[in-house]
């Protein structure tokens, strides 16, 4: 034990004087004495010189990557020969557009007058035009004429045997007649409708005949009648479409257009 501990102090003692030797050589730089500085050689910028630098260090980009100086200075631009950049053109905005508005045409309104009618044929246009529901858009006016054409079975003997035709031809469908009464020629016969147009008569006695009454035929009368012709204020075109293909069916009709100003 005594032995180990002269042992430990001899070691101790030759580390110390190898330290103060320097025999190991670390630390050499940890220890190595500055340069000695020249103060003769030490003096003072002033604000104009050091301008200089003050530019070249603003110069410099501060995101710049410590350690690369040779890169930094070939990508660094320079104040007073950096081209000027072009402006930016900014397009002014266009003026905003107004819409032009659609105008929508409506069908324009239209008055007509569709006539003349008597007889049979004007109980059978009255029921077309209230089909239309027309109401205060529908009148009428009537034109007299002394002369036309009416239907009519030739006079019978008395007024019995012009009372037992009438039952007849009502069994047969026909519902209007009427059985002259006035002394002379044509005195018992029975009038079935007067109209104003030859073709408007025949048109009559055809349906007449086609419902059996074979007695009936056209003659002229010269007599004063009256004929009904029926005005339309302010319609629209579809209600003169309809009139015209229904128009067909009433031989002698006319529908036309007129100013308004004569269907009231």
């Amino acid at each position: 034990m005594r032995t180990l501990f002269w042992v430990l102090l001899l070691g101790n003692v030759l580390l110390f004087a190898v330290m103060q030797r320097g025999g190991l050589g670390w630390g050499e730089q940890a220890y190595q004495p500055l340069p000695a500085l020249h103060e003769e050689k030490i003096r003072l910028l002033d604000t104009s010189q050091s301008a200089p630098i003050k530019a070249m260090h603003d110069s410099v980009p501060a995101a710049a990557p410590v350690g690369a100086p040779a890169q930094l200075a070939a990508s660094a631009p320079v104040a007073n020969h950096a081209p000027a950049a072009n402006p930016v053109q900014v397009a002014s905005p266009e003026p905003a557009v107004k819409p032009v508005p659609v105008v929508v045409k409506q069908d324009s309104l239209i008055c007509l007058e569709w006539g003349e009618f008597s007889g049979d044929d004007f109980k059978r246009a009255t029921e077309v035009l209230s089909a239309l529901q027309l109401g205060d858009k529908l009148s009428q006016r009537q034109v007299d004429h002394n002369k036309g054409y009416w239907v009519y079975i030739p006079p019978l003997k008395n007024k019995a045997a012009a009372n037992r035709k009438v039952s007849q031809i009502k069994a047969l469908g026909v519902k209007e007649y009427f059985i002259v009464q006035d002394a002379g020629a044509l005195r018992y016969a029975i009038s079935l409708g007067v109209f104003k147009a030859q073709d408007a008569a025949q048109n009559y006695l055809n349906e007449l005949h086609a419902k059996g009454v074979r007695s009936a035929q056209i003659g002229e009368r010269a007599s004063k009648f009256k004929t009904t012709i029926f005005m339309l204020h302010n319609v629209d075109a579809m209600t003169e479409v309809k009139l015209n293909a229904t128009g067909k069916d009433f031989a002698g009709s006319e529908l036309k257009n007129v100013p308004c100003a004569l269907t009231r």
